[in-house]
């Protein structure tokens, strides 16, 4: 069994398969850019749905689906692992805004159960689906300022 474990290490398959590159990403010469924009641009960037190193090209290619390069800077969007983070982030925010909400007017109002049931199920789907996106892009936004990107061909995300 010691034996199995060994090889699925030295195959890559438990330890080094992956890891986040040290390598600071620049820009090409021949694109201008002032330089590398700090954290909070780059999450505000993100948040807005622009590439947080130029803030000129878009960041996604549909709803939630992050291009690969930015079509201005050729910024690697693509290898920025985003995963689990937006949607965890945005479960949180709705979560602290709709179970209290939900408590204050149950308490205040005392509406019948079937307005409870609609209403807030379907405040609920709504802000989570705006707030979705642009949680993602802030996420995707400090892992580029951070350098946290996945190393080689950029993943479909």
């Amino acid at each position: 069994m010691l034996q199995c474990s060994n090889a699925y290490i030295q195959k890559g398959y438990l330890a080094g398969s992956r890891t986040m590159t040290t390598e600071r990403w620049e820009a090409p010469k021949q694109i201008e850019t002032r330089s590398t924009p700090g954290r909070g641009m780059a999450i505000g960037r993100g948040l807005i749905g622009l590439c947080p190193m130029c803030g000129k090209g878009k960041m996604f290619q549909g709803f939630l689906r992050v291009a690969s390069a930015c079509r201005i800077c050729a910024a690697p969007l693509g290898r920025a692992p985003a995963d689990d983070a937006p949607p965890y982030f945005t479960i949180l925010i709705v979560a602290h805004i709709i179970v209290p909400l939900a408590f204050m007017v149950d308490r205040s109002m005392t509406p019948p159960m079937w307005v409870m049931m609609t209403v807030f199920p379907l405040l609920t789907v709504v802000m989570a689906l705006a707030l979705l996106r642009p949680i993602k892009g802030a996420t995707v936004g400090l892992m580029l300022a951070l350098n946290m990107l996945n190393p080689g061909e950029s993943p479909a995300s």
